[in-house]
């Protein structure tokens, strides 16, 4: 059960992705060879009675994503297609448009998935407003009280949950973290607090501070709004805080997951029911267009990259450079995915 709901939401995923390259590709005239929805051998397929409509809609054997052909990515690669129905040659915006139309997808069905979490479900405080701080912990033994807001940990501005989750578990130099609170009153507060050292369920060694959310569920259309929209900015900036943390070395490539670690994601997310299953492939959407985003290689971003350089140097890149720009990136994140695999299977013995 649990390898078919991580197949179904992979598979929703890249599929609203390939969605949103299609439908641009279709608004600027771009010829589409074929929609489909699942990879593998094709078991169904047909073509619109459209004539002006050539694509072949096809569904295929495995349930995982789905893909949009779309003719000249790059270069001419077909005498059966008009010059102007290459992707190559229409305008910097309309290529722009159809490149980034995928992310653009994946942050609006996140958005939603969010709104109807919280919807359904309703929400607890995101700030980074304390809500528990039991006794004899180094939270509470520092000062800090239920109430007070966390603003800033070890340099790191912080306005949400998620944000001083992830600055919790960089690596730092010091075994002391440096606390920036607002308290109740509204003064500013500095604390310097050293976490003890307790062990969890599977018997590693973890840093407790004791501190905590508050247990106070919100509800209702325009708290679910916000919700939405707080949470997006606060999971974007948190990916953009642990790709820095990649670079720096401040973030292990250890604690990175793949299809492996995903799957144990996946099966904790499912014992908690549906809003965590919700909530998960939310955050996945939001994952999968900001990685596709970043200007590297073989991504969306690579290929806008492309594009910016174009419109600086007012020349074309040649297609070829680019062609060994994406296969070397290709190649590299298919060895990155190798080792975060290897490393997701070591964890598990």
């Amino acid at each position: 059960m649990t390898l078919l709901i991580l197949i179904l939401i992979l598979g929703i995923l890249i599929f609203v992705h390939e969605l949103g390259h299609f439908i641009f590709a279709k608004l600027y005239g771009v010829y589409v060879h074929e929609f489909a929805l699942g990879m593998g051998p094709k078991i169904f397929s047909f073509k619109r009675k459209n004539k002006k409509d050539p694509t072949v809609y096809s569904l295929r054997l495995f349930p995982i994503g789905g893909f949009c052909a779309m003719a000249g990515e790059v270069e001419e690669d077909s005498k059966d297609v008009k010059p102007n129905e290459f992707m190559c040659n229409k305008t910097k915006f309309q290529r722009f448009m159809i490149l980034v139309s995928g992310v653009m997808l994946n942050f609006i069905l996140a958005i939603i998935l969010l709104f109807m979490q919280s919807l359904i479900w309703g929400h607890t405080q995101q700030k980074a407003i304390v809500g528990t701080a039991p006794d004899d912990y180094p939270i509470s033994k520092a000062g800090i009280e239920i109430g007070d807001k966390v603003i800033e940990l070890n340099g790191h501005k912080v306005n949400s949950w998620d944000k001083l989750t992830i600055a919790l578990n960089l690596k730092y130099d010091s075994d002391t973290y440096e606390f920036v609170v607002e308290k109740k009153d509204g003064t500013i507060k500095k604390y310097d607090i050293t976490p003890v050292t307790e062990k969890n369920a599977e018997g590693q060694d973890i840093k407790v501070f004791g501190i905590g959310v508050g247990d106070k569920v919100y509800k209702g259309f325009f708290e679910s709004i916000k919700y939405a929209f707080f949470k997006f900015d606060s999971v974007m900036t948190s990916m953009a805080i642990i790709i820095g943390a990649l670079f720096t070395g401040n973030i292990g490539l250890s604690s990175l997951a793949g299809p492996v670690g995903m799957y144990t994601i996946v099966d904790e997310s499912a014992r908690y029911g549906m809003q965590s299953l919700m909530y998960l492939t939310a955050y996945l959407s939001i994952n999968l267009g900001f990685i596709n985003a970043i200007p590297f290689p073989a991504f969306d971003g690579g290929r806008i990259l492309f594009i910016i350089i174009e419109a600086v140097t007012r020349k074309k890149v040649n297609t070829n450079i680019e062609g060994i720009f994406h296969t070397i990136g290709f190649i590299l994140l298919m060895l990155l995915m190798l080792f975060i695999t290897v490393m997701d299977v070591i964890r598990l013995f």
